[in-house]
């Protein structure tokens, strides 16, 4: 949670005001006088007072593009009185980004990060009585253009040298990002009034001593204090640990005390200590042990109790407070040579940890309008999708203590990538100074969250320089290696002791060894998304996936509502305004032909596209799970979208979840049952991620599409928890007399994998027979559909019928004979005929079948 204090702390968040400066401003907003949001941004400031269109709509992005481009000013004037404290601080949380603050017309801070937080003391400059603040936001596309030209040339992608400008990458645009170069005062401002002295930085480890309930903690604080007087006399620094809690605890200071949410349990009773600080001492170390401890564990491997930190700081009394929660654990990422290759595992608590992840980008373009109730959703709906790590990409921003909140209460562990991406960067100053400013800065932040288990240096900067042609651009020009082996490593081991760092990602975890090596350490395998085909994931034997993908369209809803082309069609302009991907429809085209026929119909293409995506995922994690322990996880590209596209994530702009969560929710279940070809021959993938040994007969039987057996067996497995076994299928079973016609089902208690020998263009797959009935719920309606010949992913889109609408399931294939319930949440009465018309219920018979006539 968010540290507080209970000095005078005052809000600037009223009054405010918007203009434009210097820059390519049209004749009537150039007058304008708008009134501002904060925090907010110019674009939703000028979006609210109805000047421009909404850039998330049709071509509005081109015509908002000045808008990057010119100069802006906020002001406002707040009241104020001697209130006789010794110290007065103007403080942002967040500047966007090249910003120039004036109180009562006198200069008193030029900034140039946004990802950083800047205290302004201003005894000197306030007044009794009125005061105005402004500040002066320069054009970040002029600036970072400038700056290229001042740092020197270095490689990116895309169009503008976001290398040069410490802000979001992306906001410049990206290949699923719209570019609005953002201008605004984005977090929270204040005025804090306080004396003798403050809590500057409080910096807490807690480590344990063994790997089990009840072992004992320690809590080891480094607290850094600033004094209103240099010399000022001797303070006191007492912490005190409260009892754990389990989820969101409303008031850290009642946890303390004992009556907040909280679970029986180790370490119930609290534990506290205290430190004294000599007279001009700034510094100190606070040590806290706590008798016994209840473990922090990721989601499906235990609880999450979180211990609730106090630090005050006192004289005669207490000055300043700072609070937080933490978890118990030990955790390490390990990089080990081994016989084949080197090892990328995650390892909590002394257990290896597959890692079911999804990479996470900013999930808007204007960064405010992301609340604690959105991050929320997004994470319930990773939830959904059975993912337990989520890395937070390089081209965002380091994010928000809500974002990491909730992934500390349901043990999704997460990776936070230093913010460098896909681009060379300069390591002198001024540079160089920002980047360790705003490193010192989010570390000292984030550190207290028990989720984050990795920082990650940059974003495929040592496999571009390597392999992308930098080396002879840069003309020996510093490029930012420095950076990646050297300052950030230095930083972490200073401020962050007890956490892993990798230079980069990939990584084979040598800086001798290609940074991109299949065998070494994490990859990215973007090749059969950009030239090669899907299943040529089976081809690959990673240790650690660390990026993969393939796009797919936006939900129907999202798109319908976002573009308003007549005809809409997969190249009208707003469609394609809405692909950002270099030769994107080409690639999604070239992606289907292979396995599908190439729909001509938009809805009939959305749906083609839609299913691709999603299998094209299923093939490759449900193959990469196949092969552990050697292979120790996927993060996929991507979990969220900022705007609606069509792109590689798995919910939408709008928040509408995509047929490749519910790929997700498949393949990354703690048990998953998959049959997959090793080494030329077919076998059945029993992967057992639980807590409980898996014992069950296995049945292993080809089937024609009429849904006849034409051979079965059956064996008996016994899988212990958190392992995987290989059954060879015997070639009798998985040898077809027709592959056109049939295909392999494994069944293992409740679960089922199927296996076709033909692609779906090839097959015999005829059109669906289905009856189906809609019964009413109270949450919604239940859907069951019954298949009378086999039906292969079928889906409901219930998005078609009610945006905000939920469906249980999708791309579930039956037998002849099977049935399937998929339970609908909504909040409002749905037409079961529209429900189940052809448009919304869909499957893959559907492409295939009609192409075939």
């Amino acid at each position: 949670m968010t540290p507080h204090t209970p000095h005078g702390i005052r809000t600037l968040h009223d009054g405010w005001t918007l203009r434009a400066g210097a820059g390519p401003v049209p004749a009537d907003i150039a007058q304008a006088v708008v009134a501002a949001t904060v925090p907010g941004s110019v674009h939703t400031d000028l979006l609210a007072a109805g000047l421009i269109p909404d850039p998330y709509l049709d071509e509005n992005e081109r015509r908002v593009s000045w808008v990057g481009q010119a100069d802006w000013e906020y002001s406002t004037r707040f009241e104020w009185a001697p209130d006789g404290e010794d110290r007065h601080d103007l403080v942002f949380e967040g500047l966007d980004t090249v910003a120039t603050v004036s109180l009562n017309g006198r200069v008193i801070a030029s900034t140039r990060n946004q990802h950083r937080r800047y205290r302004v003391a201003v005894d000197e400059h306030l007044r009794a009585g009125t005061n105005e603040l402004t500040v002066h936001f320069a054009s970040p596309v002029k600036y970072a253009d400038a700056q290229s030209l001042e740092l020197g040339y270095r490689p990116h992608v895309n169009s503008h040298p976001y290398n040069a400008i410490r802000k979001s990458a992306c906001n410049f645009g990206w290949d699923w990002g719209l570019d609005v170069a953002t201008s605004g005062i984005w977090k929270p401002v204040s005025l804090h009034s306080w004396s003798g002295a403050r809590l500057e930085s409080v910096r807490p480890t807690a480590t344990v001593d063994g790997v089990v309930n009840g072992s004992a903690g320690m809590v080891t604080v480094e607290v850094q204090i600033e004094r209103a007087d240099a010399d000022g006399g001797p303070v006191t620094i007492a912490g005190s640990i409260g009892a754990p809690g389990f989820g969101p605890v409303a008031d850290l200071g009642q946890a303390v005390a004992g009556t907040g949410a909280t679970g029986a349990g180790p370490g119930s009773a609290g534990a506290t200590g205290s430190v004294a600080v000599a007279a001009g001492q700034t510094t100190a170390t606070l040590s806290i042990p706590v008798a016994e401890v209840a473990l922090w564990w990721p989601r499906g491997f235990g609880e999450q109790p979180l211990y609730p930190l106090e630090v005050t700081v006192a004289t005669s009394q207490v000055t300043d407070l700072w609070a937080s929660r933490l978890g118990f654990r030990t955790v390490a990422v390990e990089l080990e040579p081994d016989v084949d290759g080197t090892s990328f595992r995650f390892v909590v608590n002394g257990q290896p940890i597959w890692a079911r992840g999804a990479n996470w980008i900013p999930d808007d373009a204007f960064l405010h309008r992301v609340d604690r109730p959105r991050y929320a959703r997004r994470l319930d709906q990773a939830e959904f999708a059975n993912i337990n790590l989520l890395r937070v990409w390089g081209g965002g921003v380091f994010e928000s203590d809500d974002f990491f909140d909730l992934c500390d209460e349901r043990g999704i562990l997460t990776w936070q990538d230093f913010l460098f991406a896909c681009a060379g960067y300069s390591e002198e100053e001024p540079l160089r100074g920002e980047v360790e400013a705003e490193v010192r800065d989010n570390v000292e932040r984030l550190m207290p969250h028990a989720s984050l288990v990795l920082w990650n240096g940059n974003n495929e900067n040592i496999w571009g320089y390597q392999e992308w042609g930098w080396e002879k651009r840069l003309q020996g020009k510093t490029w930012g290696l420095g950076y990646y082996l050297d300052l950030l490593p230095r930083l972490v081991t200073e401020l962050d002791p007890s956490r892993a760092y990798t230079p980069g990602s990939p990584w084979s975890g040598d800086p001798d060894i290609f940074a991109n090596a299949v065998e070494h350490g994490s990859v990215h395998l973007w090749e059969h998304w950009n030239r090669e085909d899907y299943p040529g994931y089976r081809d690959v034997n990673p240790r650690f996936v660390a990026e993969f993908g393939w796009q797919g369209p936006a939900s129907w809803s999202t798109i319908t509502r976002a573009i308003s082309d007549d005809p809409l069609t997969p190249e009208s302009p707003g469609m394609l305004l809405h692909q950002k991907a270099s030769d994107g429809n080409d690639k999604l085209t070239d992606g289907l032909v292979a396995h599908l026929p190439l729909p001509d119909h938009t809805e009939d293409w959305h749906w083609a596209m839609s299913l691709t995506q999603a299998t094209a995922i299923a093939v490759g994690i449900s193959y990469w799970r196949s092969l552990a322990p050697k292979n120790m996880g996927t993060v996929v590209w991507q979990l969220n979208d900022c705007w609606p596209v069509t792109s590689w994530a798995a919910v939408d702009g709008d928040g509408t979840a995509k047929p490749l969560l519910y790929a997700l929710k498949h393949v990354y279940a703690d048990q998953l049952l998959t049959i997959q070809p090793h080494d030329g021959v077919l076998v059945a993938a029993v992967i057992n991620d639980s807590a409980v040994a898996w014992t069950e007969t296995l049945v292993l039987t080809r089937h024609g599409f009429d849904g006849s057996e034409r051979a079965s067996v059956s064996i008996e497995v016994d899988v212990p928890a958190r392992s995987t076994r290989v059954v060879p299928i015997p070639a009798a079973v998985a040898t077809p007399t027709n592959e056109a016609g049939e295909l392999l089902a494994a069944t293992l208690g409740t679960e089922r994998a199927h296996w076709f020998f033909a692609e779906y263009r090839d097959s015999e797959l005829a059109a669906a027979e289905l009856s189906s009935h809609v019964t009413d719920t109270p949450t919604g309606c239940a859907v069951t559909v019954t298949a009378h010949t086999l039906v292969r992913d079928l889906t409901l889109l219930v998005d078609k019928v009610d945006a905000s609408a939920v469906v249980s399931d999708m791309l579930v294939t039956l037998l002849p004979g099977e049935t399937v319930t998929f339970e609908v949440t909504s909040a409002r009465p749905l037409d079961a005929a529209e429900l189940t018309s052809l448009r919304v219920l869909r499957t893959a018979n559907q492409l295939v079948a009609d192409w075939a006539r």
